[in-house]
């Protein structure tokens, strides 16, 4: 009876679980995750922002209209009289400025690059969530394997209790040996306590990017291989790197646009003056142009300054590729350690503990084993598994990493 109440609460979990239950594959996950994300609609919103500003980058200044008097007497006997005197009249004119092409190219320049930085910081922030809504996807499903094997290990093992307790009360065993199969079964209610707070805290993790309520996953895991020779290939392809290289670009139309300041802006005016009608009204047509003749101290400065901030961004670049090179030898390496304890616990050890449980219950049948010998070995046969799939979940974790990181599962 005791067995029976202990587990009823895991039963009744399982249940409402169950009831409110949404199945969901990996690849749908990552669909889903790309699809309907709020940090990638913004994205995304800056880009088209991006966009529409750069169709007026290249477009010529507002025109300014002027208005005034001119040449009014403020002294003598036409003093505040506009009809008294020629040269006074009411102006009212039109300015329009003209910068140079190379600055209204440059300008242009500049917010292509604008443009195709904010692409590439979307692209960086869809990769980084999409490996988050992947590895979630993956720690769910192994989280409900390991609390599947977990619950069947402990009801294989209960069928055991009944028959401790006979032997107990025929005397051909120790009460103690009632105590150790007890011990052994709350070893595995403890695991099977802490697989549902994995199992919780995946699902939670995965509804923060499909939007889903208890969230389950189902059919299979992807795959734990990955072609290494094709993700180091695609380095140079990486959202960091792209990144970077839009920086430098950034930066590289920033000199060109300083260094069209070298270059004369020209302007042009037109002016309507209304005067007494005895003197007649007049017209005037003027224009202008800047004189860059201070470059030492002006437009020099803030060329080298430009220069700087792009042969900054090309040794960021340079420092991106290394530490991104770094981070995936290391992430190869990290793959290639749990596949083999993966594959090692598997092959080797997974064998030895199924033999052991075999051989326990045959002695056991045979009279030359007691039952808490058999209790032992398939609790240590129900942990091992565990231990397995623990193994298998970060041999899958690395792989996936690497992909959704590196290569072909990257957007």
């Amino acid at each position: 009876m005791y067995w029976r109440i202990c587990w009823l609460p895991v039963a009744a979990m399982i249940a409402a679980q169950a009831a409110q239950a949404q199945p969901v594959g990996y690849e749908e996950a990552l669909l889903v995750a790309r699809a309907e994300q709020p940090l990638l609609e913004a994205g995304a919103l800056r880009v088209e922002g991006r966009r529409d500003a750069a169709e007026a980058a290249d477009e010529l200044p507002d025109p300014r209209v002027r208005a005034g008097i001119m040449n009014l007497p403020v002294s003598g006997p036409a003093a505040f009289d506009p009809g008294r005197q020629l040269p006074t009249q009411i102006a009212v004119g039109i300015e329009q400025e003209f910068p140079n092409l190379a600055r209204r190219r440059a300008r242009f320049g500049v917010a292509g690059a604008e443009i195709r930085l904010a692409e590439a910081r979307l692209g960086l922030t869809e990769r980084s969530l999409l490996a988050d809504a992947g590895l979630a996807w993956v720690s769910l499903h192994f989280a409900q394997r390991r609390f599947d094997l977990a619950r069947d290990a402990l009801a294989d093992l209960r069928q055991f209790v009944p028959v401790a307790n006979s032997a107990v009360a025929a005397g051909s065993a120790r009460p103690a040996e009632s105590l150790a199969i007890r011990r052994e079964l709350l070893g595995i209610e403890d695991a099977i306590t802490a697989i549902e707070a994995d199992r919780e805290t995946a699902q939670a993790r995965l509804s923060r990017y499909i939007a889903a309520d208890g969230p389950v996953a189902q059919g299979p895991a992807p795959s734990a291989d990955v072609d290494a020779r094709r993700l180091r290939f695609e380095l140079d392809t990486n959202p960091e790197l792209l990144l970077a290289d839009a920086a430098h670009e950034r930066a590289e139309a920033g000199i060109r646009l300083a260094r069209s300041e070298k270059r004369p802006d020209f302007g042009v005016s037109v002016t309507y003056g209304r005067r007494d009608p005895d003197f007649g009204d007049v017209v005037s047509v003027k224009g202008s142009i800047t004189l860059p003749i201070f470059t030492d101290r002006r437009q020099n400065p803030r060329i080298a300054a430009a220069e700087a901030e792009a042969a900054a961004a090309l040794a960021e670049r340079d420092d991106r590729l290394r530490a991104i090179t770094a981070q995936f030898e290391a992430d190869l390496a990290a793959w290639r350690s749990a596949s083999r304890q993966w594959e090692r616990a598997r092959d080797q050890l997974l064998p030895l503990a199924r033999d052991r449980a075999e051989l326990e219950t045959a002695s056991f049948a045979a009279g030359r084993a007691e039952l808490i010998d058999v209790i032992a070995a398939k609790s240590a046969l129900a942990l091992l598994e565990l231990e397995i799939l623990e193994r298998e979940q970060a041999a899958v974790e690395a792989a996936t990493t690497l992909r959704l990181t590196y290569g072909e599962d990257r957007p």
